[in-house]
């Protein structure tokens, strides 16, 4: 699997550049004071903990648009398990350009394998190879295409990359409508103005008959939202595999394996693989 195939790296590099900028504002003065303009030094990547790790080309990208000729090599590929004590790459290349750069790559590098590793051990606990485990757009500002990335690196997939790209009717688009056959009415009026995909939300099983009732033509996917297992198991009987169907709400790593078993999800929406994941421990320090 090409995990960059549709990368944005023309925004990515924008992005780099600008953490760069709020990381040295006018230029590291403590570098400038103590380091030779000339100075050439090497520094190894080091992992403190097990996990897996995501963002290799980022972590490149952002010394390369510091010195195009800082040289960084690895010895392992973005969604590779990689055990504490393993050094997995090397950075060689102008010290003050290599000080201008280690902090925000290495926040990078650790921020999206500890994502990765999360999605992993999630996708792993699920352990259903028919429900795929999405992200959501709780993400950190600035840092989506980053994170979604990360997600996918840990063997989960995207969801709407934002309001743009998918239709997502959700409670509050509902209750501003007068409920879910206002909103529906209103929706296949208007579907013609869009070609995107369609999900709903739906908080019980009440409302999910509604959207089989009214949706089947202009829906494409249900959000079973907070469901309890039962009803979960309610909606897949009542959907006959008519919609999509997506659970969220509620789901952690000490309830997500009640679902290994259930036949008639397609997908698992966790916001927590991108908004409440730890970073994974990863060191850059000067070997020469």
């Amino acid at each position: 699997m090409n995990l960059y195939r549709h990368f944005n790296f023309k925004e990515s590099d924008r992005l780099i550049k600008a953490a760069l900028k709020e990381d040295a504002g006018n230029g590291d003065i403590t570098s400038n004071i103590l380091i030779p303009m000339d100075s050439v030094s090497k520094a190894e990547l080091l992992v403190k903990e097990d996990g897996i790790i995501a963002g290799l080309k980022i972590f490149s990208s952002v010394f390369n648009l510091t010195d195009e000729k800082t040289k960084v090599e690895f010895n392992v590929k973005d969604g590779k398990k990689v055990r504490k004590g393993e050094v997995i790459g090397c950075v060689r290349g102008n010290t003050r350009k290599l000080l201008l750069s280690e902090r925000v790559a290495l926040n990078l590098l650790q921020r999206m394998s500890g994502i990765a590793t999360f999605t992993d051990f999630m996708v792993r606990k699920l352990d259903n190879g028919n429900i795929k485990l999405t992200d959501t757009r709780k993400t950190t500002p600035n840092l989506r295409i980053f994170e979604k990335l990360a997600v996918l690196t840990g063997g989960g997939i995207n969801h709407r990359s934002g309001l743009y790209d998918m239709i997502l009717i959700k409670d509050n688009h509902i209750e501003a409508n007068g409920g879910i056959a206002k909103t529906l009415d209103i929706l296949k009026r208007k579907k013609e103005q869009s070609k995107l995909k369609v999900e709903i939300e739906v908080k019980n099983n009440n409302e999910f008959s509604e959207v089989l009732s009214k949706g089947k033509k202009i829906v494409d996917r249900v959000m079973l939202d907070n469901f309890r297992i039962k009803d979960v198991i309610k909606a897949i009987e009542l959907n006959n595999n008519v919609f999509e169907l997506e659970v969220s709400g509620g789901i952690d790593q000490n309830n997500i394996h009640r679902y290994s078993k259930i036949n008639g999800i397609d997908y698992i929406s966790i916001g927590a693989l991108t908004h409440s994941v730890n970073s994974l421990d990863i060191s850059f320090n000067f070997i020469t």
